[in-house]
């Protein structure tokens, strides 16, 4: 499908653009919004040179929000990235949300025995006991890289001692997601040519899918209480396939790590930024934790896009027809600062009501199944830093990572006041 709405000036697919300041990529988005909500946008390779092709990019609240919920038109199993994957990644990464039905369901299905209320709720001490160890390697120090040296971490172990994989290959794990959600950025991958992005993401996939497998392949031996344990050996229970747990992990680092740490890191910066919003939320955390929490992952829109596929043709958005095998963007920022559903949208206001953001996916049979820990740990987190390094602040600015897919911080300095803090035993 052509148009002549095409962008000139608002460059979504080149990741130079990404790394101009964000005020002006929102008032951007902004200006989309009230004059061109749907423009069509041509595809650029990783050095920002055309490539072929383009895509629909959705800016307003609504039109994400019915594309979410129309999975049957708007298909997610030809991809969620922009691009098309070449087949030697997609093994690697074709997972959960990269799937229609009935794959998807019988996956969501299997997956969703480790999300349970219960046993999210029995994690609830051992992300405090993990969040006060890592403050603690820190907290004398009276400065750190917030997001390498604590919001990074937290996260990650979290999702490490949910799955029962040992302390040993965090390092490991670790560097590997850097690689894989930050391919596009040249501190973690030095080739930034088309081949020599793919490369990477490909050795570093490789690395992390040989762990699981053998992990998978000694639960299934041996049982243990884990998470890999419930996905791939739970007794009279449709299990996954090591290939499957892989493909899984890769997708639980991003989800489970990459967007929890940028959550952490942005609130700092929130915190920082916005001062009388950190001494409401201080003054009263019983209070207003919860609604804060949302307002963090709202403010920041730790995913900036996902990607549909249109399935056939005649399908149509309002008064917009699409052609079968059209791209179409969901911009979840965008959408997270539309001025039909948030007021004074780029302000951080924890006492936002109500506050429908759809950082964690629009309602859909794709909303995040890891939502509600990731709300869990973001509340944990944040009471406990509170509590231990009460006048912790950003100093500085924040370093992106230059992507158009997560809207992330590689690096953010952080200071205050050094004090002891009891590591957890």
């Amino acid at each position: 499908m052509t148009s002549t709405q095409s962008l000139p000036t608002i460059e979504m697919d080149d990741l130079s653009w990404w790394m101009r300041p964000v005020a002006e990529r929102d008032a951007a988005f902004a200006r989309l919004r009230a004059e061109n909500p749907r423009p069509y946008v041509p595809e650029l390779d990783i050095n920002g040179k055309p490539r072929g092709g383009g895509f629909w990019a959705l800016t307003r609240y609504d039109d994400v929000q019915e594309v979410s919920r129309r999975p049957l038109d708007f298909c997610s199993g030809q991809g969620t990235n922009i691009f098309d994957q070449p087949p030697g990644i997609r093994d690697y990464r074709w997972s959960i949300i990269n799937m229609d039905n009935p794959e998807h369901a019988r996956m969501r299905r299997i997956v969703a025995r480790g999300f349970t209320p219960r046993r999210l709720e029995a994690l609830r001490d051992d992300i405090a006991e993990t969040t006060r160890e890592i403050i603690a390697s820190v907290a004398a120090n009276g400065e750190c890289d917030f997001v390498t040296e604590v919001a990074a971490l937290v996260p990650l172990r979290i999702v490490n001692n949910m799955l029962g994989i040992p302390r040993s290959q965090e390092r490991f794990i670790f560097d590997q997601t850097n690689v894989v959600l930050g391919a596009s950025d040249p501190e973690y991958v030095a080739d930034q040519t088309p081949r020599g992005i793919a490369a990477a993401i490909t050795a570093s996939c490789e690395g992390m899918v040989e762990l699981l497998r053998e992990l998978a392949e000694d639960r299934i031996a041996s049982p243990r209480d884990d998470l890999i344990t419930t996905l791939v050996a739970a007794q009279g229970e449709e299990n996954m396939t090591p290939q499957e747990l892989a493909a899984f992990f890769i997708l639980l680092v991003g989800a489970g790590n990459e967007t929890t740490r940028n959550a952490i890191a942005h609130g700092l910066l929130a915190l920082t930024r916005f001062p009388a919003q950190r001494a409401l939320w201080q003054g009263d955390p019983g209070r207003h934790t919860k609604a804060a929490v949302e307002e963090v992952v709202r403010w920041a829109s730790p995913v900036l896009h996902m990607r549909r596929t249109v399935s056939a043709d005649g399908i149509r958005l309002g008064d917009q027809e699409f052609s079968a095998g059209d791209k179409v963007v969901l911009w979840y920022r965008s959408a997270n600062q539309d001025e039909d559903h948030f007021a004074d949208g780029t302000a951080f206001d924890i006492t936002r009501k109500p506050n429908p953001h759809l950082a964690y996916g629009a309602p859909g049979p794709h909303h995040c199944l890891g939502a509600n820990l990731a709300r869990l740990e973001l509340s944990v987190v944040f009471r406990v830093l509170l509590e231990t390094l009460p006048d912790i602040r950003a100093t500085g600015e924040p370093e992106p990572l230059r992507s158009n897919f997560l809207h992330g911080l590689k690096h953010l300095r952080a200071e205050f006041t050094p004090t002891s803090v009891r590591a957890a035993r």
